[in-house]
C-alpha cells in the first residue's frame, strides 16, 4: 500500500484532537471531524476547548500553516482520507456497559463516503469483540474498508508527551498491511518527536517505545486491561490504607517499601480519595460488564469498584468525626474540582463528589481549581460558592480539604493554609503530617499517622 498522505480524526476530545495536533505535525493533511460548534469554533481559532499542557501551541501552528483542518461534515474530509482514526466517545450506560452508538455511527457514516482501500482505526476504548461487529457492518454495506485496532494510552495531563514519548503503540488486526501502515504513521511521529516537543514547549522524553502488533481482540482487550488494573493498584493501595488507620501504620511508608520490590513498583499505589475521569471508572466497568456477557464473573474488578466509590464518602465521615460529629454549618474548602492535576476534565471527580456531599450534609462550600471551574459548574450541587482564587476560597473556613494535588496547592507552605483553618484534610497524602501540624492545624490523611 501506499503511504496514506491524508489522515481524518472522528472526534475531537483529549484522544482525538491530541493525535490530530501531533499527527499535523509528522508530515500529514489531517482532517478533525467535530459535530459541537462550540468545540469546532475553538479549534478553528487555533485553541483547544480543554486545558492540556502543550495541545493549544501544536493547534494553532497546525491550523496556521493548514495542515489541521477542522470541520463538522464527514463529506469534506472522507473521501480524500487514506486513514481515518476514530475517537469518538464511549460514555456508560445505566447498568456500566459501554455506549457504542457513537462508535458504530461513525463508523456506518464513514463507510457511506469512504474510497476503496481506506483503512479505519479504532482509538476510542471498546470492549472486546467490537471491532468484529464493525467489520461486518462494512462487510454488509459492501465496503473494501479494512479495520484496525489503535488503542490509546495518553494520560490527561501529559497527553502530548505520552503521544511523542510513548511506552508503546498497539495495532492489532487480520491485514498485516494495514497494520504496518498504521505503525509507519507513528514511526513518522517518532522520526519527528523531539522538533515536534519543542513547538508545544513540553521537555524532551526517553526513546524506546515499544511497537506491538496483536489480533484484533487482544488489541481491544489490551486496553481496558492496562486501566483496570492501574485502578486495581489504586483501589488496593486505599484497601491497605484503612487498614493502616486502624492499625497505627502510615500508608506512604508501607507503600513506599512495597513499591521498592521492582516485581510491583512504586507507581499507582498511591491511597487518597480514590480515581476519577473518563478512563478508569469507565473501562473497570466495562471490563465487569464484557466479563458477565461472556459468562466470567470479574470480582476482583468488582470489589476495586467498590472501594473506589466508598474512598470520597470515607475522607469526609474522617472529617466528620475529627470536627464533632457533624458537618452542619461548618464553613469548608474544597480545593480542587479537576480529577487530576495537570487536565480540566472533571468527569467522576472524587473533588466534585466531596463538594456535594458536604454541601447534602450542611456545610457551606467554597471550591476552587485552577483550571477546572468552568467544567465544574454542572456537575456541582446549588449554593456551592465558586472562589477566583485559592486564598479566597479558604479565608475564615473550618477546614480545607485538598482534592487535587495541583502543584499550586501542594507548593504552599503550611502558614498559607494555617492562617485560615484549623482542620486540614490531605485527601490525596501529599502533604507532610508534620508541617501541618507544626503550623497549628489538625492533620487528617488517608491511612496516614
Amino acid at each position: 500500500m501506499k503511504k496514506p498522505t491524508v489522515l481524518t480524526v472522528l472526534g475531537a476530545g483529549y484522544v482525538g484532537l491530541t493525535s490530530a495536533a501531533v499527527f499535523a505535525h509528522a508530515g500529514f493533511t489531517v482532517h478533525i471531524v467535530e459535530p459541537n460548534p462550540e468545540r469546532l469554533k475553538a479549534i478553528k481559532s487555533g485553541k483547544s476547548f480543554f486545558y492540556e499542557h502543550g495541545i493549544d501551541e501544536l493547534v494553532s501552528l497546525a491550523i496556521e500553516n493548514g495542515t489541521l483542518r477542522p470541520t463538522d461534515s464527514y463529506t469534506d474530509c472522507i473521501p480524500a482520507s487514506d486513514v481515518v482514526f476514530s475517537c469518538v466517545g464511549t460514555p456508560d450506560n445505566p447498568d456500566g456497559s459501554s455506549n457504542l452508538a457513537y462508535v458504530f455511527a461513525a463508523a456506518e457514516e464513514t463507510a457511506k463516503h469512504a474510497k476503496p482501500g481506506l483503512i479505519y482505526a479504532q482509538k476510542s476504548t471498546v470492549p472486546v469483540g467490537t471491532g468484529e461487529k464493525i467489520m461486518k457492518l462494512f462487510a454488509d454495506m459492501d465496503k473494501d474498508i479494512t479495520y484496525v485496532s489503535n488503542p490509546e494510552f495518553l494520560r490527561e495531563g501529559t497527553a502530548v508527551r505520552d503521544t511523542l514519548f510513548f511506552d508503546r503503540v498497539v495495532v492489532g488486526g487480520d491485514d498485516r498491511n494495514a497494520v504496518n501502515t498504521i505503525m509507519d504513521i507513528y514511526m513518522d511521529v517518532d522520526s519527528r518527536r523531539e522538533h515536534i516537543a519543542h513547538l508545544a514547549r513540553i521537555p524532551l522524553g526517553s526513546r524506546g517505545g515499544r511497537y506491538i502488533a496483536t489480533s484484533l481482540n487482544s488489541a481491544e482487550l489490551i486496553k481496558v486491561t492496562s486501566n483496570a488494573f492501574l485502578a486495581l493498584k489504586i483501589s488496593f493501595a486505599n484497601s491497605i490504607a484503612m487498614l493502616s488507620d486502624r492499625s497505627g501504620a502510615d500508608i506512604v511508608e508501607v507503600m513506599d517499601g512495597v513499591g521498592a520490590d521492582h516485581r510491583i513498583g512504586r507507581s499507582f499505589l498511591n491511597a487518597g480519595r480514590g480515581y476519577g475521569g473518563g478512563c478508569f471508572p469507565k473501562d473497570v466497568s466495562g471490563l465487569i460488564s464484557s466479563g458477565h456477557e461472556l459468562g466470567v464473573e470479574m470480582e476482583i474488578m468488582c470489589a476495586a469498584q467498590k472501594i473506589n466509590q466508598q474512598m470520597p464518602v470515607y475522607a469526609i465521615d474522617k472529617l466528620q468525626e475529627t470536627i464533632g460529629g457533624s458537618v452542619k454549618s461548618k464553613k469548608i474548602a474544597v480545593l480542587g474540582l479537576a480529577f487530576k492535576a495537570g487536565t480540566s476534565d472533571v468527569r467522576k471527580s472524587p473533588g466534585i463528589v466531596m463538594a456535594n456531599l458536604l454541601k447534602k450534609r450542611g456545610a457551606s462550600i467554597n471550591v476552587h481549581d485552577p483550571e477546572a471551574m468552568k467544567e465544574a459548574v454542572a456537575d456541582l450541587s446549588d449554593g456551592i460558592t465558586l472562589c477566583k482564587t485559592a486564598k479566597q476560597a479558604i479565608n475564615d473556613v473550618d477546614a480545607i480539604i485538598v482534592a487535587t494535588d495541583w502543584p499550586q496547592y501542594v507548593d504552599q507552605p503550611a502558614t498559607f493554609y494555617a492562617k485560615s483553618a484549623k482542620i486540614f484534610v490531605d485527601a490525596m497524602d501529599r502533604f507532610s503530617s508534620e508541617d501541618i501540624k507544626a503550623a497549628g492545624m489538625h492533620y487528617i490523611g488517608i491511612g496516614r499517622r
